[in-house]
């Protein structure tokens, strides 16, 4: 019974579908290093199993050719002694002949019992070497089925670390992103811009500002000539452009510290 069940188990691991087995496991990295230890652990106790069967196969044989060798060698006794037996009758010594007769009977009922202990353990031999050969089968399918394991393994590992690895460079990619509003590229720039803007600001304050200066210098001299023509007809004379005195001209320093 000990033996059916390793049978049995060696049977079903080596028809395991492994990659059934992942589609349906929600972590297959961790279900392949449980399946190797597994796979390791009933590869051991198979082993165990197997060598043990293998040795009582071996035990069976080793009877089997004592059997075989008792068969021959009773025969070849039995045959010794019927020859002995003719002897002594051809001398005419019936006594001694009958004694190598009867030796002759006994050794040829050895030899039949062991050439019939020898064929009834023919079909259990049979048998058994028939369940060895099966079991021997079905390790090397485990350890196939082991090394599978291991290259699937091996191979998840790998895709994962590479997954990993690119998600890592995907992520800084995105932090480094200059069109990405929210990083630091895009604050300093977006800084800088309004740096630039006030400055354009302030240039254009600066421009009105002159702009007026020179408006008022333009009022002051309309204002001068309309006090010089006052003062003409106070003094009784006709204003006339010519009379009324030019107004005083800026030096051009004056305009450069305005």
């Amino acid at each position: 019974m000990a033996k059916q069940s390793i049978f049995g188990r060696i049977a079903q691991l080596a028809k395991a579908n492994i990659n059934a087995l992942l589609d349906s496991a929600e972590d297959p990295q961790k279900m392949l290093d449980q399946m190797v230890r597994d796979y390791k652990a009933n590869i051991t106790e198979a082993q165990g199993a197997v060598a043990q069967t293998i040795g009582n196969l071996r035990m069976l044989e080793d009877d089997y050719n004592e059997d075989v060798k008792a068969s021959q060698d009773w025969g070849s006794k039995a045959l010794a002694a019927s020859r002995k037996a003719d002897e002594f009758r051809g001398a005419g010594n019936a006594t001694d002949a009958q004694k190598f007769d009867n030796l002759a009977k006994v050794a040829l009922q050895r030899q039949i019992t062991a050439e019939n202990e020898a064929r009834s353990a023919e079909p259990t031999i049979a048998a058994q070497n028939e369940v060895v050969d099966k079991l021997k089968t079905g390790l090397t399918q485990m350890e196939g089925k082991l090394n599978e394991l291991a290259n699937k393994r091996n191979e998840l590992i790998a895709r994962s670390k590479t997954a990993a690895a690119q998600t890592q460079v995907n992520d800084a990619l995105k932090s480094i992103d200059i069109m990405d509003p929210t990083s630091e590229v895009s604050r300093f720039e977006e800084k800088i811009r309004r740096e630039e803007s006030k400055v354009r600001g302030q240039n254009e304050l600066a421009a009105s500002s002159l702009d007026a200066q020179f408006n008022s210098l333009e009022d002051l001299g309309e204002q001068t000539e309309v006090e010089a023509r006052l003062a003409a007809l106070k003094a009784g004379g006709t204003p006339t452009a010519a009379a009324i005195a030019a107004p005083t001209k800026l030096d051009e320093s004056e305009f450069d510290n305005l």
